[in-house]
């Protein structure tokens, strides 16, 4: 059961389900999502949007049936002991793989924009310890944190975009399907496994919503539908601005921060920007980590649910540092590899879950008839 001394309102935790959503995905979805459907990658993203609306009322059915346990407590009652150890396994293999690319992007970010020759593992190590404290320090903390940041991150790109607006040509916005409707599907592959197959992992944070008349429903739908507008529009603009380029050109946000020049006066604030967006980065990564530590411990069924985070952390370090050779490797798992893992690994076992809560709640129904 989830510390019930420890909750968030259902506004805080709609704020961490859109920095979730949004951290990293608005620094690094433009370019692949515009490599694989071209112009018509904002219709992808809508699609695979879509897609995340129904993983998202999955979770909060599960959550309503289950207020206060998390994905591995209520699978214990729903499939088993043993079928949730099956189901436990790959699911947080997922989660460590989807730390250590957060954590590794994060280092890729800065060793390739801003700080060419200090050494990867250096942005690894730092990244996965402030996470760590971060979690130690507990959900109310990282609520009330993240929604600051996550504020600063909209207002840092909102400004990027506006004073990028003399660079936007719309007539690069077409044509809409150059290659038919196939390649449109292909980003709607990719931006179905980053992010929104990823929702799945708030099944193990939503205990932690606290009672109360607020509709947390309505929050998080809201939340996903921002998510989407500003991932469309992040899309677009980079579009616009940087035309055929835009699916070569890797943190299109950042790139779009180098074009400002206002008067001589307002230039060169891309490392400002890149910080801000490299952010939402680490609040995803620490979010991710809390998740797999906390469902470790329930598992494990740990008294002390802190004693494992550092613990996790350094596994986190080493499969960062060791997974990719190169970036081609990188390219390879984000397009091809990680959605279908996701999905195998993390969504098709959550809705085996689902469906099996709802199997047993209906025969409880008609019980329930039959014996009146």
């Amino acid at each position: 059961m989830a510390n019930r001394a420890v909750t968030v309102s259902s506004w805080q935790m709609a704020a961490l389900f859109l920095t979730f959503v949004t951290g990293s995905s608005i620094v690094n979805i433009p370019a692949p999502l515009t490599g694989a459907a071209e112009n018509a990658a904002w219709i992808s993203l809508w699609i695979a949007n879509g897609l995340g609306m129904l993983m998202l009322s999955c979770v909060l059915y599960l959550h309503r049936k289950f207020p206060d346990m998390t994905l591995i407590e209520y699978s214990r009652q729903t499939v088993g002991r043993v079928f949730t150890v099956v189901i436990a396994v790959p699911f947080f293999l997922m989660t460590f793989v989807m730390l250590a690319d957060i954590v590794g992007d994060i280092g890729n970010f800065f060793r390739s924009t801003m700080m060419r020759e200090t050494p990867t593992y250096v942005f690894h190590l730092l990244t996965l310890f402030t996470a760590a404290l971060t979690v130690r320090s507990g959900i109310e903390v990282m609520a009330r944190m993240f929604t600051f940041l996550l504020f600063i991150i909209y207002m840092s790109s909102t400004a990027v975009i506006l004073l990028t607006l003399p660079s936007y040509r719309a007539e690069h916005l077409l044509p809409l399907f150059p290659h038919g409707f196939e390649p449109v599907l292909h980003g709607a592959y990719m931006a179905w496994g980053f992010p929104y197959a990823e929702i799945v992992i708030f099944s193990m944070i939503l205990p932690f919503v606290r009672k109360d008349r607020e509709p947390l429903g309505k929050f998080m739908f809201a939340a996903l539908f921002i998510n989407g507008l500003a991932l469309t529009l992040a899309i677009v603009c980079t579009i616009m601005a940087l035309g055929p380029m835009s699916a070569n050109i890797k943190y299109s946000l950042f790139t779009l921060a180098r074009l400002i020049e206002v008067a001589e006066i307002i230039e060169r604030i891309e490392a400002i920007t890149g910080i801000a967006l490299i952010t939402g980065s680490y609040m995803k990564a620490t979010i991710v980590l809390f998740a797999i530590n906390l469902g470790v411990s329930r598992l494990l069924r740990l008294q002390d649910e802190r004693i494992l985070i550092f613990p996790i952390a350094f596994v986190a370090l080493m499969l960062s540092l060791t997974m990719f050779k190169n970036e081609l490797e990188v390219m390879e798992h984000v397009g091809v590899v990680w959605p279908l893992f996701i999905t195998v690994a993390g969504v098709v076992p959550f809705l085996a879950v689902t469906i099996a809560a709802a199997f047993k709640s209906d025969r409880k129904g008609s019980e329930t008839n039959v014996l009146e």
